[in-house]
């Protein structure tokens, strides 16, 4: 293949309709010089202001992009806060998790990308080879080990604090159905119960342990309540026990979050928290309009729903929250 530089020449001698003279050393290096810049200038050019402005950029968006494209909520990283003590000690817990991924990770990348970028190839000549730095070394593996150990003391504390189950103030026995729920109160005629989009209302007192007896009278049912941070199994031949202590009045929303058949979707409940003399109140006017008779049939309806070929056991899995 003809040199460039021999081509030029012989292009230029051919228009001028002259032989081609001779070519030395000289001329060849200078061409070659000459079609090297005129080849390359477009990347002379590329080291630009502006181009260096579009790199930071680049940079920028690829350090925001985690953040943006997970719609990122802080401080709660997306969690609930909770209302009731437990709840709210795992939404600690949610959140020291949460920015401990945070620091090794975003510590990972700005360290991988400090390698990348100071020693990054500057030429043909192989750098200095280095090996064995012991301190590094063993920072890099007791650091993790620590992280490790901190982080899984923390749930031991607060998993201790979920399964407590203290002696209770109230007692609710909650039992799910498809599509709805009933709540009834020992040694009081109340009785709460509807289906679907009725919503019943569990209604409980605050800032007192309650324990909630939860069964299911059909299929695997979910008692779910978000604001809690909280969720159960009700299940057939199952008695799930467990307490709350709930610190903030109000109206929550709550739902079965496991799939239990056609109108699943549409299994809600709400829990209405009151001050405990608020509570006694509550209590009363809704003893008041329910007939023993309805209280009896309301609770013989429960133990009828039950499947005799299925012992009822009490459940090893506890809960204060």
């Amino acid at each position: 293949m003809m040199p460039i530089g021999i081509w030029r020449l012989s292009t230029r001698q051919c228009h001028r309709g002259s032989e081609l003279p001779q070519v030395g050393p000289e001329s060849l290096r200078s061409d070659a010089v000459e079609t090297v810049a005129l080849s390359h200038g477009s990347s002379v050019a590329d080291t630009s202001p502006k181009r260096r402005r579009s790199a930071r950029r680049a940079l920028l968006l690829a350090l925001a992009a985690p953040v943006l494209l997970t719609g990122c909520q802080l401080p709660s990283f997306g969690a609930y806060e909770g209302v009731s003590k437990a709840g709210n000690d795992t939404f600690k817990l949610w959140q020291g998790f949460s920015i401990a991924a945070v620091v090794i990770g975003g510590g990972t990348f700005l360290l991988i990308l400090w390698a990348a970028m100071r020693y990054r190839a500057k030429g043909d000549k192989i750098p200095k080879q280095t090996q064995y730095n012991i301190p590094l070394e063993i920072i890099y593996t007791i650091v993790p080990i620590l992280v490790v150990i901190g982080l899984f003391a923390a749930t031991v504390v607060v998993e201790n604090e979920v399964v407590a189950n203290p002696t209770p103030q109230a007692t609710i026995n909650v039992s799910a159905f498809q599509w709805g729920w009933k709540f009834t109160y020992p040694h009081h005629k109340a009785v709460i119960v509807g289906q679907t989009t009725q919503s019943p209302v569990m209604v409980m007192p605050a800032d007192e342990d309650v324990r909630i007896n939860l069964r299911s009278l059909d299929v695997l049912h979910g008692f779910y309540v978000p604001k809690f941070n909280f969720s159960r199994y009700a299940q057939p031949g199952l008695l799930n026990t467990f307490t709350f202590k709930v610190t903030k009045t109000g109206l929550y929303d709550a739902q079965c979050a496991q799939l239990c058949g056609l109108y699943h979707s549409l299994m809600y409940f709400k829990v209405r928290v009151l001050p405990r003399d608020e509570f006694n109140a509550w209590l009363a006017r809704e003893d008041s309009k329910t007939s023993t008779a309805t209280a009896v049939a309301a609770a013989g309806a429960v133990d009828a729903a039950l499947n005799p070929n299925i012992p009822t056991i009490p459940a090893t899995s506890h809960g204060a929250n």
